[in-house]
């Protein structure tokens, strides 16, 4: 088994699709981040307690990563079936739940070690932005808690793009329904019915990072709803990828 891991994680990194994402989650943060720093009039005179919510939105706009890190876990699967190599990693796996067990363990380390340095990044945000607006970055537990967050969501967030990468199987498709969910359909339904939206999972997701909305759920309640996601998306991925042809 673990030769067939290692095959997976070279078949990852071996093609520059990796470096692309984390660059548009990069992206992506670096702007948000800056802004939200830069937003603030006169950062030199505010007092501690702004200087503290200021310091957690740095932080906390690196939470995008987790939606560049489940289009990394899609790429990884939609592509296979895109080129139509499929049917061969299933034949040198030794077999479809073989494969599907190390495509989703490389998936969920490559969602940890882009949640470690995203994380790393996200809290040396503030030291690098706020001092631009005058203001000198206020650490408290909830920013470590907020960069705690981050790391957990960009983590959990790529192996989900995994069993959703099974599940559609088209790259485009895969990635359009990724964004459109994450910063279309689940945002809206936040404001129009959060009590159904908060069991989403990019919603879910925020109570994580500590958005702080209080229609969202309690941290451990969240964690739950995500682990019922990848629980289901995960089981009928599996099922499917036994049941349908990979030819």
């Amino acid at each position: 088994m673990l030769n067939v891991i290692a095959a997976e994680a070279r078949k990852l990194t071996g093609t520059p699709t990796w470096i692309y994402v984390i660059l548009g989650g990069l992206a992506l943060g670096v702007s948000a981040s800056y802004g939200f720093s830069a937003e603030v009039e006169n950062g030199s005179a505010l007092p501690a307690e702004a200087t503290a919510t200021v310091t957690e939105s740095v932080i906390r706009a690196w939470m995008m990563m987790h939606l560049f890190a489940s289009i990394l876990g899609a790429v990884m699967i939609t592509r296979e079936y895109n080129s139509g190599t499929i049917s061969r990693s299933v034949l040198l796996s030794g077999g479809r739940n073989r494969l599907f067990a190390a495509k989703a363990i490389v998936g969920t380390g490559a969602g940890v070690v882009l949640g470690a340095a995203t994380a790393g990044v996200a809290l040396a945000s503030p030291f690098l932005f706020m001092p631009l607006n005058g203001m000198t970055p206020e650490m408290t537990t909830a920013a470590y808690q907020t960069a705690l967050g981050v790391f957990a969501v960009t983590a959990l967030a790529a192996p989900f793009g995994v069993f959703l990468g099974l599940l559609i199987r088209n790259q485009v498709a895969a990635v359009l329904v990724l964004a459109l969910v994450t910063v279309g359909l689940e945002p809206y339904l936040l404001r129009a019915i959060p009590e159904v939206a908060k069991y989403t999972m990019s919603i879910a997701m925020s109570s994580v990072y500590l958005d702080g909305k209080p229609e969202l759920l309690a941290v451990p309640a969240a964690l739950a709803v995500i682990a019922g996601w990848l629980a289901v998306t995960g089981l009928a991925s599996n099922r499917l990828l036994a049941a349908r042809d990979v030819a």
